[in-house]
């Protein structure tokens, strides 16, 4: 499969630079040929979104909400076709592709649903005979920067509800999910998209960003990936004086106090850390123990993490596929590197040729101080730390000693403690006896310190983001 772009309705496909994609799981099968843009490309693409917020934005919420309903018919309808896609170009097992095609279907039916909902107050004025009122209008045209790691979810939880709101839309996909965005985007135009609406760029941040954020005529900007390009992108917008959201980076702890039942902790830890080979922002990389049930802890991650398998991503008997690429596949060996000069707890076992694809195996280790990178730094692969602390107390001070704060969980049977945890744990999104991950699409996602720009994502929450509010006041006398 080719990547192309789609700009005013139009597939245009460069051909002057171009790359070779191949499958992460087998570094030798070609899976398609990655096409990239240029600087005239985005500006092209700016224009057609210019051009068609004219008319989308005055449509209905009911019109542009059967656009939605169409589009989630049609990732229904190609659903194991676009998780086998995903598969053999990120990596990220099967089942979990097939999951996440699905939380996307769910989403654009979600914010269809938004489309006939209020969007505005109705306010009391001071006046006789004065209607006073608010609404919230459609911003212009957006710019949507999307990660590789959740290539089909974290899309559509920008786009649905942008497309809702009345906006128009330049995406820009990460490179190592850019099969997979054309592939989504032609369900868009299976479905009816109109020219203009929904404008698809592919290639290089360092060739195609700038332009887009720095020349392009934009309104907002919603970007998920690194920390360093968040605050990049913060900036620029900043100075434009647009609006912007950053997801960024997490180092996220579970806490688990002597009173958890071990039984239900043990594989939500094992899900909220290796899980999609440890590549997401949500991801438990610190597991921070209560010293009384330490040894029991370990003895049991130990089981648990011995039996994990690693393998080939479309593999039904796999737990873990491999790391997307061969650049995150050297980063993740070198904190594994580290990681094994400490105590190894557990290790998982691949069952294909390590030499075969990005292959990690899971590994929790313990022996490292608070300050040691593998403790404060976001690895994001399938490594985690076990920490060992005296107390409750200890626990919360170690859990908020993190420049991140998305997401952290407890794990207890002491209600008090519970709820303590979360009025005091220093994140976003805080959990009692559940994973780290998985924040349902309808709860409003986002972090606190360096994790986020303290906007949220997700639910009606995002909502906010894609609109303005205008106040308005009629006198009928």
């Amino acid at each position: 499969m080719d990547s192309k772009n789609l700009i005013n309705g139009e597939w245009v496909i460069p051909e002057e630079d171009t790359k070779d994609v191949y499958n992460p799981s087998n570094i030798g099968d070609k899976v398609g040929i990655l096409h990239y843009s240029n600087s005239a490309h985005v500006k092209h693409a700016g224009e057609a979104a210019q051009l068609a917020f004219k008319d989308w934005s005055k449509r209905t919420g009911a019109q542009r909400a059967d656009l939605l309903y169409k589009v989630s018919s049609q990732f229904e309808e190609h659903r194991e076709e676009l998780a086998l896609l995903a598969s053999t170009e990120m990596g990220k097992p099967m089942n979990e592709m097939l999951g996440e095609v699905t939380r996307a279907i769910n989403i654009l039916r979600f914010y269809a649903g938004e489309g006939m909902r209020e969007c505005g107050d109705v306010i009391p004025a001071s006046q006789k005979n004065v209607l006073q009122f608010s609404k919230r209008v459609p911003l212009g045209v957006v710019g949507v920067i999307t990660p590789w790691n959740f290539p089909v979810a974290i899309p559509i939880w920008k786009i649905a509800p942008a497309l809702i709101c009345g906006n128009t839309i330049i995406w820009k996909p990460a490179e190592m999910a850019s099969l997979t965005a054309t592939r989504v985007t032609e369900l868009f135009v299976e479905a009816g998209l109109p020219a203009g609406v929904l404008n698809l760029v592919i290639g290089k941040g360092s060739v195609i960003g700038n332009t887009l954020l720095e020349e392009v005529k934009l309104e907002a900007v919603s970007f998920t990936g690194s920390t360093e390009t968040g605050q990049w992108i913060a900036s620029a917008c900043a100075k434009r004086n647009i609006k912007f959201q950053t997801e960024m980076g997490g180092k996220n702890a579970a806490v688990i106090l002597a009173d958890a039942n071990l039984s239900n902790t043990i594989p939500a830890i094992i899900s909220g850390a290796f899980s999609s080979a440890g590549q997401k922002c949500t991801a438990t990389s610190r597991i921070i123990v209560e010293e009384t049930i330490y040894e029991d802890v370990k003895r049991e991650l130990n089981r648990a993490v011995s039996k994990l398998k690693v393998g080939e991503a479309t593999d039904p008997a796999i737990y873990l596929g491999p790391v997307a690429s061969r650049d995150q596949y050297e980063i993740v060996t070198k904190y594994a590197d580290i990681a094994k000069r400490g105590n190894i707890i557990a290790e998982g076992i691949c069952i294909s040729d390590l030499n075969q694809g990005n292959f990690i195996t899971p590994l929790v280790v313990d022996g490292f101080e608070i300050d040691h990178p593998l403790i404060q730094e976001e690895i994001f692969g399938p490594i985690a730390v076990l920490i060992r602390v005296k107390s409750f107390e200890e626990a919360i001070q170690v859990c908020n000693n993190t420049i991140y704060g998305l997401t952290a969980s407890i794990f207890t049977s002491n209600l008090q403690k519970g709820l303590r945890f979360l009025d005091e744990a220093d994140a976003g999104m805080v959990r009692v006896n559940l994973e780290t991950a998985g924040v349902e699409y309808q709860a409003p996602f986002g972090g606190s310190k360096m994790s986020s720009s303290h906007t949220r994502e997700q639910g009606t929450a995002a909502l906010q983001f894609y609109t303005q509010v205008k106040t308005c006041a009629v006198n009928f006398e």
